[in-house]
């Protein structure tokens, strides 16, 4: 077995969860069993990946999404539900939002990044004061079909891409989950396409007038390598723990 307090500080340390700031409350967000023998990861908190967890004997759930983004007013309602599962079934729940989309190991955008053999990699996607993500360039050009081949085999997603750059990318930048949210920059920034999970209606003309490709794989599909990547991580550094992914998809 390994202690909880253990495991936490080992992540807080890791993912610099004390030094990035975010609207989700990262970290130990609802404490259970003191002494951990299964890990389970998964996307989002969700009574779906909990229930799982639970069935899996896990005493720890760590997720992307957790559920307390700011603090909570009312133990009511939804978090009422959360909160009495976690609880009554003794399972520790850490969230890693920001941290693990920025993380240059196991982030999500690291990881994307490196599906494509990204060159001259440095920050990209200013979001709360930081940058959550990577851009750089590709190690030659390649078309829009060779790009969305790529990341639809290895995401194993169906890439959909608002297609107005140029016939040969160079360029890419990548920030996960809501990432079009950076499109402009991406646009001021002359770079070919932008990599994301999933934007909204107005980012249709921002694109046209940008001449760029804005590229959506999913917002669940680009977050999920970057837990599975931390639980190969946590058994690394402690190898008397057990690991599991919940893959519990949204189809978003």
């Amino acid at each position: 077995m390994t202690n909880r307090n253990d495991i936490v500080s080992f992540l807080d340390d890791y993912l610099a969860i004390n030094q990035i700031s975010d609207k989700s409350m990262n970290g130990l967000q609802v404490e259970g069993a003191t002494e951990i023998t299964k890990v389970a990861l998964a996307t989002d908190a969700a009574l779906a990946t909990y229930e799982k967890a639970s069935a899996q004997h896990a005493e720890m759930l760590i997720v992307h999404h957790g559920f307390i983004w700011g603090g909570i007013r009312y133990i009511t309602g939804r978090n009422f539900e959360h909160i009495k599962y976690l609880i009554n079934n003794d399972l520790n729940l850490y969230a890693a939002h920001l941290p693990l989309d920025m993380h240059p190991e196991v982030g999500n955008n690291a990881l994307l990044a490196n599906m494509v053999g990204l060159k001259r990699i440095k920050p990209f996607g200013e979001y709360m004061g930081t940058s959550v993500g990577f851009a750089g360039l590709l190690p030659e050009p390649m078309s829009l079909a060779q790009l969305e081949t790529l990341y639809s085999t290895k995401l194993n997603t169906t890439a959909q891409t608002i297609a107005f750059g140029p016939d040969q990318i160079s360029s890419v930048a990548i920030v996960s989950g809501g990432g079009a949210s950076t499109l402009g920059e991406a646009i001021a920034k002359g770079f070919d396409c932008l990599i994301t999970g999933e934007g909204s209606h107005d980012k249709y003309h921002e694109a046209r007038e940008g001449n760029i490709h804005l590229m959506y794989l999913g917002h669940y599909k680009t977050e999920t390598c970057g837990v599975i990547a931390l639980g190969d991580k946590l058994k690394e550094e402690f190898p008397k723990l057990e690991t599991v992914f919940i893959d519990e998809p949204t189809g978003y």
